[in-house]
């Protein structure tokens, strides 16, 4: 079922602090506190997403697909303002060109749809690298697996489960 500005369906995300995707599966299978954050209307920007959870952009973790030549994916995540540096990811994994994948693919590797995928609930295992900077965040915000929400979470609690490499991937401000 899709929700658009769905007012009662958010009502019902406030009540009952819950929603059912792979991410928030992840988080209760493995007993993880984390405070879910309705949305009046689906975010189509890392700014009007946190403007609808009420939080710091920076805090926010934007999760991208990319792939190389050969078909090898990676999760490549950033705080919310920044841009992944695709260079950056292909030479700490040592891949050929690598580039973002389009809407369909994300959909088909992690099983979400662009716009809702956090570096947890996803299909298959990937390779995932955060920004060093996310580290340093006590609590940051992913996608929930839904448009209509967001999750705040520990940053270490985070950390754990993705188990990710820690490197310089955002692109270089001017």
């Amino acid at each position: 079922m899709r929700y658009g500005t769905n007012s009662t369906y958010r009502t019902i995300l406030m009540q009952n602090n819950s929603i059912n995707t792979p991410v928030t599966q992840l988080l209760i299978s493995e007993g993880v506190d984390y405070r879910l954050l309705p949305h009046t209307k689906p975010a189509t920007t890392i700014a009007e997403a946190a403007a609808e959870r009420g939080v710091d952009p920076q805090h926010m973790v934007k999760s991208i697909l990319l792939k190389d030549m050969s078909g090898f994916h990676v999760l490549a995540c950033v705080p919310g303002p920044q841009a992944v540096d695709p260079k950056k990811v292909r030479a700490l994994l040592g891949c050929q060109r690598m580039t973002c994948a389009d809407a369909t693919e994300v959909e088909k590797v992690t099983g979400l749809v662009i716009g809702t995928v956090a570096p947890l609930g996803l299909k298959r295992p990937l390779v995932i690298v955060f920004d060093n900077a996310i580290a340093a965040i006590e609590k940051v915000n992913i996608s929930s697996g839904d448009r209509m929400a967001g999750i705040e979470i520990a940053t270490d609690d985070l950390l754990i489960l993705c188990d990710p490499l820690l490197a310089d991937i955002c692109r270089d401000q001017l």
